[in-house]
């Protein structure tokens, strides 16, 4: 199942030129960048481990590209996003936000339905693993 979160989740994977462009244009709105990775992509998961420190005084996208390379090479099997955080007074959040690595095999959740007493209904979800 393909995980679909952040910008850009439904379209095709984006190209590095493509992710270059993106870096660049939260440079040139002011944010910081950063690069984040991890193997539980679970939407409650906000938690993700930062590569490195976030860029704040990036001026190209060369340089966030670069730490990209480093990131993928050390942690290919996983998901890693960029994000670009908006600091200025009254936003203070991440304005976007997009995948840009993937497992080759992506986890699947799966809703299991427990009826127990009286009309109580549970719902249990749990990881299932699909095949490449």
């Amino acid at each position: 199942m393909r995980n679909t979160q952040g910008c850009f989740s439904f379209l095709p994977d984006l190209t590095d030129r493509q992710i270059s462009a993106q870096v660049q244009y939260c440079i040139d709105h002011g944010w910081a960048v950063n690069i984040e990775f991890t193997d539980d992509p679970h939407p409650r998961n906000t938690y993700w481990e930062m590569w490195d420190l976030p860029m704040f005084d990036i001026r190209d996208a060369a340089a966030v590209m670069h730490e990209l390379t480093s990131c993928r090479k050390a942690h290919g099997g996983r998901y890693i996003r960029i994000s670009g955080f908006d600091a200025s007074p009254g936003w203070e959040s991440v304005r976007i936000s997009f995948l840009v690595n993937r497992p080759e095999v992506e986890p699947s959740f799966a809703l299991e339905r427990q009826e127990v007493e009286g009309r109580t209904v549970r719902y249990t979800t749990r990881l299932v693993l699909a095949q490449p």
